[in-house]
């Protein structure tokens, strides 16, 4: 509710009328310093004119006074008024009204080039969540926690009697607490909600890997698509995802001091920048160097139709794991870890952001010790 500015009278001596402001709620006076409610205007009029030049002066007074009175609301009501922490509430109920919704979506289309389909995920479940409105003044602790629940108990988009993964529900939540954080350091949120609100913790998952003999058995096993069967041997020597490597050129593809080979590109997931050493082996599979803006890997494709080759090409060459492109990753990181590799180089290599994410593939080489234990017997 704005300020109100009323022009009126009061009777004063001579048969006049003195005329005045009336200020609701009261302003502070720039002069004093304290609060008002009145301000007259040195403008009188007579109480009961008689002639036509008496009744025309009050006429163009009150014209005048009107003036005064337009001109005193507009000034009363604009922010400079207020005092700083009363512009700071001012602005921050007003940018609360803005669509956190549309805010959103807008910072899922930002990330076209990196993990879009991941952003645009939790959009979805946020608008089924909030039926497409949500204000940024709605949003509250009790509000985060809620939508959160919502993801541990929804549906899968792809199928509604499926459980949505908690992990794809850890990770959809941790971009909208990316989205509040955003929010916050912006100006559009007045505190830190993001650091209030706990994250969804991720299931630890079986990653599957190929042990170095079944690598060197699927080396000597013919497949229908040899592309495919490059691309993978390519993603087990360097820990690349398959978006990387579908998307490398040759002018990323670099020779370095020591006569060996790396990789600068910037990774399709995380969007960061890295360098990475790749072994001769890996940089034959690469075959012939076309130009600086052609794929390395050209006419790379991974569907349904592409998956059944790398089915059959893994179960040719007699192995029975249940085997996706990404377990090449997997493997690249187990067995550089089996070989001794510190944990902190393989992070690194494998482009992760926190080394927690590299820890999985440790335990993973830990059990693998520890199931080594028994296999050694003494006949007492």
């Amino acid at each position: 509710m704005g300020i109100k500015v009323k022009l009126r009278q009061k009777a004063i001596s001579a048969g006049r009328s003195s005329l005045y402001l009336d200020y609701y709620p009261g302003v502070v006076d720039q002069k004093t310093g304290k609060l008002k409610r009145r301000e007259f205007l040195n403008l009188y009029l007579l109480n009961n004119p008689k002639s036509i030049i008496d009744k025309k002066q009050d006429k163009e007074t009150m014209q005048i006074a009107e003036e005064i009175r337009m001109k005193k609301h507009s000034q009363a009501n604009k922010p400079e008024i207020y005092t700083e922490q009363e512009k700071q509430q001012l602005k921050q109920k007003e940018l609360g009204e803005n669509d956190f919704i549309k805010y959103f979506q807008k910072l899922a289309y930002k990330r076209y080039e990196s993990n879009y389909d991941n952003w645009m995920s939790a959009y979805k479940y946020l608008v089924a969540f909030t039926n497409e409105k949500l204000k940024f003044a709605d949003l509250s602790e009790k509000f985060c926690n809620d939508f959160k629940e919502y993801l541990l108990n929804a549906k899968s988009n792809r199928s509604t009697k499926v459980k949505l993964a908690q992990n794809s529900a850890s990770s959809y939540f941790n971009k909208f607490k990316a989205a509040l954080k955003l929010a916050y350091k912006e100006g559009l949120l007045a505190f830190d909600l993001n650091s209030k609100i706990e994250p969804i913790k991720e299931a630890e998952t079986r990653k599957n890997y190929l042990t170095i003999e079944e690598l060197n058995s699927l080396v000597k096993t013919e497949c229908q698509n040899p592309l495919l069967k490059a691309a993978a041997l390519f993603s087990a020597l360097t820990g690349l995802r398959f978006s990387d490597i579908q998307k490398l050129t040759w002018s990323e593809v670099e020779s370095d001091s020591n006569g060996g080979y790396l990789i600068r590109y910037r990774q399709q997931k995380t969007n960061g920048e890295e360098t990475l050493p790749i072994s001769d082996q890996a940089f034959d599979l690469m075959g012939k160097r076309g130009k600086g803006e052609d794929k390395v890997f050209k006419d790379l494709q991974y569907s349904a139709y592409h998956n059944k080759h790398l089915y059959q090409w893994i179960g040719v060459a007699g192995i029975t794991k249940d085997i996706t492109f990404h377990c090449f990753r997997h493997t690249y990181a187990v067995l550089q870890l089996s070989q001794g590799t510190d944990i902190y180089t393989v992070s690194k290599m494998l482009g992760h952001r926190e080394l927690k994410t590299t820890q999985i593939y440790a335990k993973i080489v830990d059990k693998s010790k520890q199931a080594t234990v028994n296999k050694i017997k003494l006949n007492f």
